[in-house]
């Protein structure tokens, strides 16, 4: 037998053996992918929140940055997301939004674990 003929399909047999290799990788990469995009969902609605209540007066500030927060969030990432506005009484507002972190797929399962965002501004002059 000739060198070629005995090496006839090595490079499928690894590739065979490499390709569950390859799949935890690309997986693990998309995961990655989600909690950075999660971080920056959390980020820009904890923005949009604060933006919301620093408008309003304290009686309506709540509804407002809820409201702002939640509106440009996916369903996927709206069902168990929270957003709360405070302040300190001295005019500065803030904002923290925690979202879960969803298992490859979202709106399928989340983490146990959530990514916070937070946010602050000066309130508007009335």
């Amino acid at each position: 037998m000739r060198a070629r003929e005995r090496d006839r399909g090595q490079v499928t047999i690894e590739f065979l053996g490499m390709t569950p290799t390859i799949l935890v990788t690309l997986i693990a990469l998309w995961q990655v992918v989600l909690v950075g995009y999660t971080f920056v969902l959390a980020g820009n609605a904890a923005d949009e929140a604060v933006r919301a209540g620093t408008a309003v007066g304290p009686g309506a500030r709540q509804g407002a940055c809820e409201e702002a927060g939640l509106k440009h969030l996916s369903e996927a990432w709206r069902s168990g997301a929270t957003v709360t506005c405070g302040g300190s009484g001295s005019g500065f507002i803030t904002s923290d939004v925690k979202l879960q972190v969803p298992v490859l797929f979202p709106g399928a399962i989340a983490f146990p674990f959530t990514v916070k965002g937070h946010a602050g501004a000066v309130e508007e002059a009335k």
